[in-house]
């Protein structure tokens, strides 16, 4: 296993022209101590999870000092936010490190957000709350365990600066990991900007690293086309793992899509609990152009920026197709994964129309009796059917009656399928405000609880419990 001082950092994107990044280093950071740490990410780079907490460590992932090989840059791009295009944004408070490659040759982005000012910061202080990287964090690896393409999170570390939003309120860093960083948004500033060298440049880097087996998979197809396509499929089968699991990212701007189809950038998110298809967890979404119920659509509106972006790649009649492929590959993902909910595992044409149907009326129903998004699929796998879903209970047995899978097999697909323990924002706020106070506990004690969201966990069961009174009020927003 790797120690701090034997990790081996390169910065491949630090070596794409100039006007891809600025070069600069972490603001430091004062009195860094480790808020909490996720031994899993840490077994991405081999680094040896003893080190956590160690001065080296707090030192290096606060920003404090740099390793051998550390090519610290800002990452440039633009993005539509809300609809609208801002032509530059890029890293405004976080910095790439730099590459680590692990033993099995993966090479690891080492992002830390909260770092400090750059010259994308529009005049922002470059800094992060303690109570939003702590979110980040906890979501972050949340997610991966629940089998949902995601970046990690190494490590938060706080330290005694304040940071000012609506108040003052402790600082933080939180270091962020994913084999790439690069957005939709970092395609689109030099598309508008008509510089297209840079796209076809940006986009052969992407390629090369990330996706080299695509003439392999797709031949006879442009590499550039084929890659739109392959970004299509990710992020159509990402945008129904979310709403499979109940997850509401909150601000799906562009300069917030990952190229790799991975969830990027967590801030005002949240997870569903009383279902409402409408709901909207971002308070400063005022439109809803982000609610629940529409991710599936923004995600395509995103891809048709993305689109335009690589139209001096591709040609237009080769992207149109493409983004027409959307739908069905978004439908066909998202009634997999909720037949699965349900342990509706047959697979002929005429059962999945079916099944379709019955998982939407079910949508419908829990939505007018604001049933528990996660209790409601879970108790199915126990056999436990609200007396609110009446008649639609009684088909859904009928099917189940109808079905060749043995119930103990079915059962165990489903326990699998549906998990148990999901970040309610309850519980990362009784983690945040503890760690606000210097008691970091908590934050373990909750990540413990999220690595294993499909498990009974006894001793854990107030976790699984919804929103307490005290909580029905929370909000976020995007200075979360």
């Amino acid at each position: 296993m790797a120690t701090i001082d034997s990790l081996t950092f390169d910065n491949a994107y630090s070596r794409l022209p100039d006007l891809f990044h600025q070069r600069v280093a972490p603001t430091p950071f004062p009195s860094p101590w480790l808020v909490g740490f996720s031994r899993e990410a840490a077994a991405l780079i081999d680094l040896d999870p003893s080190v956590a907490g160690s001065p080296e460590f707090v030192e290096v992932f606060s920003g404090n000092r740099t390793l051998p090989g550390m090519t610290p840059i800002a990452m440039k791009y633009a993005g539509h936010q809300f609809g609208g295009y801002v032509p530059q944004l890029g890293d405004g408070r976080a910095i790439l490190l730099g590459q680590v490659r692990n033993r099995a040759g993966e090479s690891w982005d080492l992002h830390l957000k909260g770092s400090g000012p750059t010259a994308f910061s529009r005049m922002g202080d470059g800094r992060a709350v303690l109570r939003s990287s702590i979110r980040e964090f906890l979501a972050s690896e949340a997610m991966y365990h629940l089998n949902v393409p995601t970046t990690r999170a190494l490590c938060v570390i706080g330290g005694q600066h304040g940071v000012y939003r609506e108040t003052e309120e402790p600082g933080a860093v939180v270091v962020r990991m994913a084999p790439s960083h690069v957005r939709f948004g970092s395609f689109e500033v030099f598309h508008y900007r008509g510089q297209h060298e840079a796209v076809a440049l940006l986009a052969d880097h992407v390629i090369d690293a990330h996706f080299p087996a695509l003439a392999e998979d797709h031949p006879g197809v442009d590499r550039y086309a084929a890659f739109f396509r392959e970004v299509c499929r990710r992020t159509a089968r990402l945008m129904a793992m979310w709403q499979s699991v109940g997850f509401m990212h909150g601000v799906m701007n562009t300069d917030n899509m990952s190229i790799l189809g991975s969830t990027l950038d967590y801030g005002p998110y949240g997870f569903m609990e009383e279902f409402d298809p409408g709901h909207i967890c971002n308070h400063s979404d005022e439109s809803g152009r982000y609610a629940f119920d529409q991710q599936p659509r923004i995600g395509y509106w995103n891809l048709g920026c993305l689109a335009n972006a690589l139209s001096s790649l591709i040609p237009a009649e080769e992207l149109q197709s493409t983004l027409e492929g959307y739908p069905d590959d978004f439908n066909g993902a998202l009634n997999f994964l909720m037949s699965g909910k349900l342990g509706l595992f047959s697979r002929s044409p005429e059962v999945e129309r079916t099944d379709t149907a019955l998982w939407m009326d079910l949508l419908g129903e829990m939505a007018g009796h604001k049933l528990d998004y996660t209790d409601t699929f879970r108790g199915f796998c126990r056999g436990i059917i609200p007396d609110a879903l009446g008649e639609w209970g009684d088909r859904y047995r009928a099917r189940l009656g109808n079905d060749e899978l043995p119930a103990s097999r079915r059962q165990e697909l489903m326990l699998a399928n549906n998990p148990k323990y999901i970040l309610r924002n309850w519980l990362a706020q009784v983690a945040i405000e503890k760690a606000e106070r210097g008691d970091a506990s908590e934050v373990a004690r909750l990540l413990d609880v999220l690595r294993r969201p499909f498990d009974e966990q006894p001793e854990m069961e107030h976790y699984a419990q919804p929103a307490p009174a005290w909580a029905k009020d929370l909000v976020v927003s995007c200075s979360s």
